[in-house]
């Protein structure tokens, strides 16, 4: 399987170079304001419960600092990833217990036609696994820093 290029995801509205957020609740709706804002989902308040209830089912801390939450709802439509960063960390029930210091919000709508929701997923994991990434990404200052460490992914 040939990996997504993760770049085509991301775009600058939908980008925090230092969330304010310091529990999991205030990440998610932080990042999900990103969306809500730009018009690109269209009930902030089912989004955040489809979110929070994927959460219930397990954490989306994939451990060593980073966070995936996503999931699929009518209120979106095509595949869109928001990225924050806390140098702090935010308690996030991570499956290594470590606070979150990269987030990557995933939303897509139940339908796209192009599906590309989970190879976009797998990509994002493998790319993060990587320990130079995430230390990359623990330094980016602004959009185009986020770029510069997915580009050639």
């Amino acid at each position: 399987m040939s990996r997504v290029n993760l770049t085509n995801y991301f775009h600058s509205s939908l980008f925090i170079p230092e969330m304010k957020a310091t529990t999991k609740d205030e990440a998610l709706e932080e990042l999900l304001n990103l969306f809500v804002r730009e018009k690109l989902v269209k009930n902030k308040r089912l989004v955040l419960a489809m979110l929070k209830q994927r959460e219930k089912l397990g954490s989306t801390g994939i451990g060593k600092g980073v966070a995936i939450p996503h999931g699929r709802t009518t209120a979106a439509g095509d595949v869109m990833i928001a990225f924050g960063k806390s140098s702090k960390g935010i308690p996030f029930d991570a499956i290594d217990q470590q606070p979150v210091h990269l987030l990557f919000m995933v939303i897509a709508h139940p339908q796209e036609k192009s599906n590309e929701y989970l190879p976009l997923l797998g990509s994002l994991v493998t790319t993060l696994k990587d320990d130079s990434k995430r230390e990359q990404l623990m330094h980016v200052a602004n959009f185009e820093d986020l770029l510069a460490v997915f580009q050639g992914e």
